[in-house]
C-alpha cells in the first residue's frame, strides 16, 4: 500500500486539479462522477481525471489515504474538497469558482 500511496502522493503533486472518477469525462460509468464532471468543467478544463476502475489499485487505496470512502473524489492543490455532493453545495455557494482562480494563480506562479 506504500507504494500506491506514493504514486498517489506523485499525482497530486503533479496536478492542481485532479478528479478520481468512474470512467471518464466524456464516458461517465456513474451518475455522481458524470455530475462532478459536469459542474467542474463548467468552470475549467484545466485538470486531469484518473479513472478507477481502470486503476484497481488506486480505486482500493484511496479511501483509505483520504479518509473518503466514495467517488468521485475532487483534489484541488493537494487538499481533498469531496464528493459530488460538496462539489454541488461549493460551486452554487461560489466557493467552489473561488478555489480554481486561487489554483489557476498557483499554476501561473510555477
Amino acid at each position: 500500500m506504500k507504494d500506491v500511496f506514493k504514486k498517489i502522493d506523485q499525482q497530486l503533486s503533479d496536478n492542481n486539479i485532479i478528479l478520481y472518477m468512474k470512467g471518464s469525462p466524456e464516458h461517465p460509468s456513474c451518475g455522481f462522477s458524470a455530475r462532478a464532471v459536469q459542474i467542474l468543467s463548467s468552470y475549467t478544463s484545466n485538470f486531469i481525471y484518473i479513472d478507477v476502475l481502470q486503476h484497481n489499485d488506486i480505486r482500493l487505496s484511496l479511501p483509505k489515504y483520504a479518509n473518503w470512502p466514495t467517488f468521485p473524489q475532487l483534489w484541488i492543490n493537494k487538499k481533498l474538497i469531496g464528493g459530488c455532493d460538496i462539489i454541488l453545495e461549493l460551486s452554487k455557494s461560489g466557493e467552489l469558482l473561488r478555489l480554481i482562480q486561487s489554483c489557476k494563480k498557483n499554476i501561473n506562479k510555477n
